[in-house]
């Protein structure tokens, strides 16, 4: 078996680990005013969900490609309400020599990103 096949995994197990102790990535007791819907990844250039709402779904990103976001944001909060696993990358290309983090779908809300945002990989069901 291919180390690269349980990274993904890997990833998203540290990360709720690290996250879990240092509360970012926690739910919201509101939603954001321009509301995230079930099934879309949602990027604001503001913190705690200020400007204009960029949206990311299945019908226009295709899993495991490096998507820039939407009108070439720089997301300083998110949300994700898909039922996948979203990794957000500070790189535009999706490189892990910038700073990366893998989020649990279903409604992790992200009120302040620990770093820039430019760039999603939305990860295929397994």
């Amino acid at each position: 078996m291919n180390l690269r096949t349980y990274l993904p995994r890997i990833f998203v197990i540290a990360a709720l680990g690290l996250l879990a102790g240092s509360g970012i990535a926690q739910a919201d007791p509101g939603s954001p005013d321009n509301g995230c819907e079930q099934g879309e990844f949602c990027a604001w250039a503001a913190e705690s969900y200020a400007d204009a709402v960029q949206r990311l779904d299945l019908r226009t990103a295709n899993p495991e490609e490096c998507l820039v976001l939407p009108g070439q944001i720089e997301a300083r909060s998110f949300v994700n309400q898909m039922d996948r696993d979203v990794t957000v990358y500070q790189d535009t290309e999706c490189s892990t020599e910038g700073d990366f983090i893998t989020y649990p779908g279903h409604g992790t809300y992200v009120p302040r990103a620990p770093f820039v945002v430019r760039a999603v990989k939305i990860w295929d069901m397994v």
